[in-house]
């Protein structure tokens, strides 16, 4: 299998390499420092078209695929942001995805090219306290009420739900008990009404421009027009963002390595003990090899499932 770059994917990497090149350290540090979303950031991104790089063109997207977008976010990650910067505009590249394969026109044109063009910020929440991995178990409930759903419950580790203007919810509105325990499952994408939705952050060491929440739903109202698909199908249709960013989460992982063992090895050359660079050591050269090589080793690996 050929893993070289095309043209293409080697132009993208020059131009998210010149987004993140306007970003230094400094600006990531005072992020880290004193918290706020990374708005200048998120804005730039969407200004050169990037927000949109997985979505269909005829809503402002660029329609490339898993490939193209793992290179970018490895770029991203890479740039001396981190997790920080991934983060921000982590979800908008396989979030809305739920959308673009399973929305109706009416909703696509009324939601993506917003979330394309950063006018809109969403937040996907999934998870709950007691049901981390094994999503059939979520309690989170949208009862059906003529046109509209009334959502109760609680999510937990939803990221920017400061910022977000839009929220992408799985909830149940069925027993678990009435079916497969994946169906009775369905996927929303409407306003965040912080009247009936109580948004607390949760403090944590690390990415502290991209806050991380509790929500608790209290009779929150969502259209009839806002449930993507059919009603109990949700399960099957975030399967369209999670199973992609796995790639995603490996293509970060890798940038942010291929980081610290440029800065690592620039120190080498810089660090001079008696009179000589400590790069000449083969203490130092010798595990810059080998975690070199582990991180070749995950690229190719990576690649191979985008």
């Amino acid at each position: 299998m050929n893993f070289a770059l095309t043209e293409d994917q080697t132009n993208i990497l020059e131009g998210i390499g010149a987004v993140v090149g306007r970003f230094p350290d400094d600006y990531w540090l005072a992020k880290d420092k004193d918290g706020g979303f990374p708005t200048e950031f998120h804005q730039a991104m969407a200004d050169d078209g990037w927000l949109g790089i997985t979505l269909p063109e005829a809503y402002g997207g660029s329609n490339l695929g898993v490939t193209e977008a793992a290179l970018m976010m490895m770029t991203i990650a890479g740039s001396g942001g981190g997790m920080q910067a991934a983060s921000s505009i982590h979800m908008n590249i396989f979030g809305p995805k739920s959308i673009a394969a399973f929305g109706s026109e009416e909703q696509k044109s009324r939601w993506l090219p917003k979330l394309i063009d950063g006018t809109t910020k969403m937040c996907f929440a999934v998870t709950e306290p007691n049901a981390g991995l094994d999503t059939s178990r979520i309690k989170t409930t949208a009862r059906r009420e003529n046109d509209r759903y009334i959502v109760d419950g609680q999510k937990v580790w939803i990221s920017t739900a400061q910022v977000a203007e839009k929220i992408m919810l799985l909830a149940r509105t069925s027993p678990r008990d009435e079916a497969k325990p994946t169906e009775g499952l369905s996927l929303f994408f409407t306003d965040l009404d912080r009247n009936k939705a109580s948004v607390r952050e949760i403090e944590k060491m690390g990415r502290k421009a991209v806050d991380s929440n509790e929500i608790y739903f209290d009779g929150m109202e969502i259209p009839l027009d806002d449930r993507i698909g059919e009603e109990g199908k949700g399960f099957h249709y975030i399967l369209q963002s999670l199973n992609p960013e796995r790639i995603l989460l490996a293509a970060e992982a890798i940038g942010i390595g291929r980081d610290a063992l440029g800065r690592a090895a620039r120190y080498a050359q810089d660090r001079v003990v008696f009179d000589r660079p400590i790069g000449q050591n083969q203490s130092i050269q010798h595990p810059l090899a080998d975690n070199w090589m582990k991180l070749e080793a995950a690229n190719l690996a990576m690649m191979k499932a985008a």
